[in-house]
């Protein structure tokens, strides 16, 4: 550990802003022009005296032995294990289990190949709507375009 348990950044900063908030309270009826820096100051200070502490708490809570620490590897390891163990002693699983979870498996995979191929047709489908649109926006704006070149014709 530290100087003060690590806490050296939250007593310098909670010091500091102790004096800002005594100094608020002794300057600003002197120089009312300060009060603005003052309102400023003393809850940007008392927010990082927080924020000290709470980063403290949470790193003395994230490096504290709490018993023996397990790593992120090691339950997924000894479920393989206890499910190996098991698998063994049950012995091997019977063909009808398979075919059935292979079957269920094989329609599934079928039926996402039906629905992918839904949305193939239907982008197609409004891939081609979205070009007609484009035509006819095309189309409408070169009629305006005749409009207004007849409409100049006539003037002169």
């Amino acid at each position: 550990m530290g100087y003060l348990y690590n806490h050296l950044a939250t007593v310098v900063c909670g010091a500091f802003a102790a004096a800002l908030s005594i100094l608020w309270a002794v300057m600003v009826p002197v120089y009312p022009l300060l009060n603005f820096v003052f309102i400023m100051a003393v809850p940007i200070m008392w927010f990082l005296v927080a924020m000290c502490w709470l980063a403290q708490k949470s790193t003395d809570y994230a490096h504290a032995p709490h018993g023996e620490k397990k790593s992120l590897t090691s339950p997924p390891q000894i479920a393989v294990a206890a499910g190996a163990a098991a698998a063994a002693s049950a012995g091997p699983r019977p063909d009808a289990e398979l075919a059935a979870a292979k079957e269920r498996l094989t329609a599934e995979l079928d039926s996402m190949k039906d629905t992918v191929k839904l949305k193939d047709t239907e982008i197609a489908r409004l891939t081609e709507e979205i070009s007609d649109l484009r035509t006819l926006v095309q189309i409408e704006s070169l009629k305006a375009e005749l409009a207004n070149l007849k409409a100049l014709a006539a003037r002169r």
